[in-house]
């Protein structure tokens, strides 16, 4: 089974290094995404995005013919929608996306197609998916109504890779595969052993997004329990550092380090989709997001004493006077994506506390509009240092490592990463 044209609707993170994947392998891709300016930076040979190796891979499937992007939907034989799945209020799961998506692609859709959902879903969702396709479109068939005798099948094969490592790990991880029906597995297995070297799995729709979910839980409930350690040795005045590597002396002891909390697409979100579905069972999950969720405002905390401090230090000295430097910004080190992110949360908060913040965020050229501030500006890491007052270490960038000297120099620092353990 091969395929020649195929169509990825959403050119972000995981979507674009997907469809240039399959554009590397000589298969006409048609990427889709709402946003211009990522459809004219793609035509043109570049990206929007930060990703080691992607760049190159672009260019090439461009320059080549393979790659192009559009805002439109067009003809293809397979439609891959990769598109956010963020949470409304209350936590509960967003599908306006998908719905949008689904919507978009249906006048499209021609017997023989396959459509599979990659964005990580709340159980169900490739069924209500589904279900948005075959009303958009009441003259094909689909699973839900014709089984392996569909016009249209329909997948989901949720993406499980390491921000700064994607295109090596979308082809060396191994994928799980749930198909509506047996046809729709074996169209996806087919389709993914393009370019994917890991081993594909094959499992029903509803347990292939569980998978996902519960790979991030559990991911999430052992943070949270790092964090939490974080948060006693601070009330004990412990270093919490050593205990832990004290502690994974042990041999059957790997306890994970602590951070600013949790960011990103997938692990501050999935886990809220199990809380959502079975509010009463998933009590060590809601709580694991509880804790994540809380420890931004306990960093927060340890920086407003450090602020006080230095006030008591310096009579005089208005909170409009202070300067704060927030080294990081990105959800996770080396990386430009902020979604999420506890760095953020807490940058913008220390900005409301009245003081001058100098944000220093290696991996962006300009700040994101929900952290325009008169007061809060991007600064390099050698102007920050000279200028603070206080300054706190919320992501572990390499540049922090490799300047630690000079971080250490400056005082006082909140570190809420260990970078100075």
């Amino acid at each position: 089974m091969s395929f020649q044209t195929i169509s990825m609707i959403g050119l972000g993170y995981i979507g674009l290094p997907t469809a240039t994947l399959f554009a590397s392998r000589k298969i006409k891709v048609i990427g889709v995404d709402v946003s211009e300016h990522a459809v004219n930076t793609i035509n043109s040979g570049r990206i929007h995005i930060v990703e080691p190796e992607l760049d190159m891979l672009v260019h090439a499937a461009v320059t080549e013919g393979y790659l192009r992007a559009t805002l439109t939907p067009e003809p293809a034989e397979v439609f891959l929608i990769a598109v956010p799945t963020p949470f409304k209020d209350g936590n509960k799961p967003d599908l306006s996306y998908i719905e949008a998506a689904a919507k978009a692609i249906a006048p499209v859709l021609s017997k023989g197609n396959l459509v599979i959902l990659e964005s990580t879903s709340p159980v169900g969702a490739t069924e209500q998916m589904a279900a948005w396709l075959a009303e958009t479109r009441p003259d094909l068939s689909f699973p839900q109504q014709a089984g392996e005798e569909a016009d249209v099948q329909v997948a989901h094969c949720p993406e499980r890779v390491l921000p700064g490592k994607v295109v090596h790990e979308l082809v060396s991880n191994d994928r799980v595969i749930g198909g509506m029906t047996r046809k729709a597995s074996e169209m996806a297995v087919a389709l993914y052993k393009t370019f994917v070297e890991g081993e594909c799995i094959v499992t029903n729709a509803r347990t292939a997004e569980m998978c996902k979910l519960t790979e991030n839980s559990f991911r999430d409930v052992n943070i949270a329990f790092a964090n939490e350690l974080s948060m006693i040795c601070g009330k004990l005045d412990i270093n919490v550092w050593e205990l832990i590597a004290l502690a994974n002396h042990h041999p059957r002891v790997n306890i994970l380090q602590p951070g600013a909390g949790v960011g990103g697409h997938c692990i501050a979100v999935d886990p809220w989709f199990i809380v959502d579905t079975a509010p009463d069972e998933a009590r060590i999950i809601r709580t694991a997001r509880e804790v994540n969720d809380f420890k931004p405002e306990w960093v927060l905390n340890q920086i407003k004493a450090a602020i006080t401090d230095t006030l008591a230090a310096k009579p005089g000295m208005t909170m409009a006077d202070v300067k704060v430097a927030c080294l990081g910004l990105a959800f996770k080190p080396d990386i430009d994506d902020l979604r999420e992110s506890p760095a953020v949360a807490i940058t913008r908060k220390v900005a409301d506390l009245g003081c001058q913040v100098l944000a220093v965020e290696p991996n962006i050229e300009n700040l994101a509009q929900g952290l325009k501030r008169p007061n809060l500006t991007l600064n390099t890491l050698t102007d920050a240092l000279e200028a603070a007052d206080v300054a706190c270490i919320l992501v572990k960038h390499r540049l922090f490592i490799e300047e630690l000297d000079s971080i250490r120099q400056h005082g006082p620092i909140v570190d809420a990463v260990g970078l100075l353990a």
